[in-house]
């Protein structure tokens, strides 16, 4: 006995293209729709088995609402979503949302539809691998991102970062001196420090730097 369905996806033609395969196999497609919001009115309205939707970017925020919303009007209706396995947060936010089963957007129908058979009986349908390292991603701490003006900072003392300011607001090293209330010489070994550690060969550079990364904004929000 075929499945009761409805096809959703953010692309019209491979839903209907979905669709028409899913039939020839005998299964009944209740309704076809785009964009992918508009699954939870088709469950609400036309009461299928299961609703099979295609999530292009399932990690993305907001993307796997459509699963939770039919999670909680009509939780009685499983889903199978069709997406990327490469997005291991994908697949667990397809999951977390409610998600009863998980296949990839280039899948065999065969294996679609032995998806959509496992989840209208009441059992999840994805590969134990494909889960368990979608949840192994989860767990593992979030590398730290590629912050150049975090990392600069790092590597900057309080007082350098002061310097830095100055330099950037157009003050000799006499200015500094005199601002910041050490020696001359004092200042430009500040000075020095702060290109050295920045990578600029000139003043001019180093305030280049600065204004490139954002790096003295970061360190006004860090105070």
């Amino acid at each position: 006995m075929g499945v009761r369905l409805v096809v959703v996806d953010d692309h019209r033609l491979l839903a209907e293209a979905l669709a028409a395969a899913l039939q020839l196999r005998g299964h009944r497609v209740l309704a076809v729709g785009t964009p992918v919001g508009s699954a939870v009115e088709l469950v609400v309205n036309r009461r299928p088995e299961v609703c099979l939707l295609g999530l292009a970017h399932p990690g993305e925020p907001g993307a796997c609402e459509p699963v939770r919303r039919i999670r909680a009007e009509r939780p009685d209706v499983p889903v199978v979503v069709m997406g990327p396995v490469s997005d291991l947060k994908g697949v667990a936010a397809a999951f977390g949302a409610g998600a009863f089963g998980y296949v990839r957007s280039d899948e065999r129908i065969e294996v679609v539809e032995r998806a959509l058979n496992r989840v209208r009986a009441g059992e999840a349908a994805v590969w134990p691998e494909l889960l368990q390292a979608a949840f192994e991603h989860l767990l593992q701490p979030a590398p730290e991102p590629d912050d150049e003006a975090l990392r600069l900072l790092r590597m900057l003392t309080r007082r350098e970062i002061e310097v830095l300011m100055r330099i950037a607001e157009g003050e000799d090293t006499r200015a500094i001196a005199a601002g910041m209330g050490i020696a001359p010489s004092t200042a430009r070994t500040h000075v020095q420090r702060v290109l050295m550690k920045l990578g600029a060969r000139t003043r001019l550079e180093a305030a280049a730097v600065a204004a490139r990364t954002g790096l003295l904004e970061r360190a006004s929000r860090e105070e």
